[in-house]
């Protein structure tokens, strides 16, 4: 009589157990959804700072959104001010991720020097990255820094 108490407690617990089981796997699941989404997130903006951080103005420009560019195109004119200048130094100021991960903003301070000129300069410039699930990549919606603000 005793054994048959066990076993159906045992039988009881099986269940519960079973779908506990389930329920920390799904959580994993989800969890390393996430972390891919951070890891993927973070070595596109490490790529893009690095292009930024060397000049590489037209490398730099292959990150951002094609729609982006469709609505704002970059003139020749625009190039062809960013390659007057070397950047010194980059600085992320903040970060902020959106609830559901999938968008990031983030304030850089930019030094540049200009090359023509001898003189150093500071600029602010405010980015907006977004997940693209199709592509499963990040793409800029701010567009390349602007050396003419202040």
């Amino acid at each position: 009589m005793k054994q048959e108490g066990r076993r159906r407690q045992a039988s009881h617990r099986a269940p519960v157990a079973t779908g506990a089981l389930i329920i920390l796997a799904l959580l994993g699941v989800a969890a390393c959804g996430a972390n891919q989404l951070d890891k993927s997130r973070s070595e596109v903006l490490k790529r893009y700072e690095t292009m930024v951080r060397w000049s590489q103005w037209d490398s730099a420009a292959e990150f951002i959104a094609s729609e982006y560019l469709d609505q704002h195109p970059i003139s020749r004119l625009d190039m062809d001010r960013l390659r007057l200048f070397r950047v010194t130094q980059y600085t992320l100021r903040s970060a902020n991720v959106s609830a559901d991960g999938m968008t990031t903003r983030q304030t850089v301070e930019i030094r540049l020097f200009n090359i023509n000129q001898a003189i150093e300069r500071t600029i602010i410039d405010e980015q907006e990255w977004r997940y693209n699930p199709d592509m499963q990549t990040w793409r800029l919606y701010s567009g390349l820094p602007d050396p003419t603000r202040r």
